[in-house]
């Protein structure tokens, strides 16, 4: 028998750590068989111990891949001129990628075939078979990033006397059924890669900047850091009714609170571009990644009517009291508006929804 390395052959003379990468690179691709005892060559040497070696092998691949799987990748030994050879046949996964424990889905961890070599993916490839196997939705497609912590995010339970925990975060959606983290769950880890960012111009202008800011972390973080930032930039003016003296804040404190909520719960996250919020003299821009989703339209959402992109991540903002039912926030905004003889502008493209709030003391 002539062996010859392929995109579905692979040799090895002895049991080495790099059948972890040969397997999961199989695994990625169509599948293929890994020949322990076969030279580079072809020439069959054999193995002195097949079946200690076999045990090896077993284990490496039971311990060294994630997500399981030795459901397809099977080994046995067999006798080919007169010598032993462990046999690993390795089918197609149905839970790409799959990498090597410790590393991550991340190129280093992420293993393809490419001729008769196993090389890194690309983190293209790398989000392509994610999305094969998940399906679409972002927040429940698994993060790249799995070396996550999550103590704002503890806190925040905490602070509501909600346990935060395995099993919590499994039934929110956060660690799936394969006990790897999903977006969800980096989207409220310490690591979370989206940001918004906060600017405050001098005049009605984007000419000269006065203050701005890039916020990062957990989206808990960042939805205090922010609203703390809007607040203090949330002027009180000063009028008299007589000898009475009013003191009214440039923007209602609920609908700053609901534009902000919406902007992050409502925004894309399978893009890269930050939530944009711009402080004018005259006004508050609230910019978000994402049109509306659903074929909605802006008269929908006016009545009442809301179809969420990221429900998982609503469902945990719900739970923490942060959000009401569904399609109610900007309602909420429009009516600490109802004396104002100005009102609140929703704009929308196909890829942004923007939401505008005039500034009370100006109008």
């Amino acid at each position: 028998m002539l062996f010859k390395e392929s995109e579905t052959v692979e040799l090895k003379l002895i049991v080495v750590d790099d059948i972890k990468k040969e397997v999961t690179a199989f695994a990625n691709g169509s599948g293929g068989k890994l020949y322990v005892g076969v030279a580079d060559n072809g020439d069959v040497v054999g193995l002195s111990d097949a079946q200690a070696d076999i045990i090896s092998v077993n284990n490496m691949i039971r311990d060294g891949i994630k997500p399981d799987i030795t459901l397809f990748a099977k080994s046995r030994i067999e006798e080919i001129n007169d010598k032993s050879v462990i046999i690993i046949e390795v089918q197609s996964g149905t839970a790409r990628p799959y990498y090597l424990t410790g590393k991550g889905i991340r190129p280093e961890g992420v293993y393809v075939r490419h001729g008769s070599s196993s090389v890194p993916a690309t983190d293209t490839a790398i989000r392509k078979m994610i999305r094969q196997t998940d399906g679409e939705s972002y927040e429940k497609l698994r993060s790249t990033e799995q070396e996550l912590m999550f103590e704002f995010a503890k806190a925040e339970f905490s602070k509501r006397d909600i346990q935060f925990e395995t099993a919590q975060m499994t039934t929110l959606g956060i660690i799936n059924s394969d006990n790897i983290y999903s977006n969800l769950g980096l989207l409220l880890s310490d690591q979370c890669a989206h940001t918004i960012k906060t600017a405050v111009f001098q005049d009605t202008t984007q000419q000269i900047f006065k203050d701005r800011r890039e916020h990062s972390g957990s989206l808990f973080k960042q939805i205090n850091d922010v609203y703390d930032f809007l607040d203090f930039h949330n002027q009180t003016a000063a009028s008299f009714n007589k000898l009475l003296r009013v003191d009214k804040r440039d923007y209602p404190e609920t609908a700053l609170r609901e534009a902000l909520l919406n902007a992050v719960v409502h925004r894309e996250y399978s893009v890269s571009a930050s939530i944009l919020i711009k402080i004018f003299s005259d006004r508050i821009e609230f910019i978000s990644p994402g049109s509306l989703t659903g074929g909605l339209e802006v008269e929908d959402i006016m009545s009442g009517y809301s179809a969420c992109r990221n429900t998982a991540l609503a469902s945990v903002f719900y739970r923490l009291q942060l959000i009401e039912a569904y399609g109610t926030g900007i309602l909420k905004i429009f009516e600490t508006y109802k004396t104002e003889s100005i009102k609140p502008k929703i704009e929308v493209t196909p890829n942004v929804f923007k939401i505008t709030l005039p500034n009370t003391n100006i109008i």
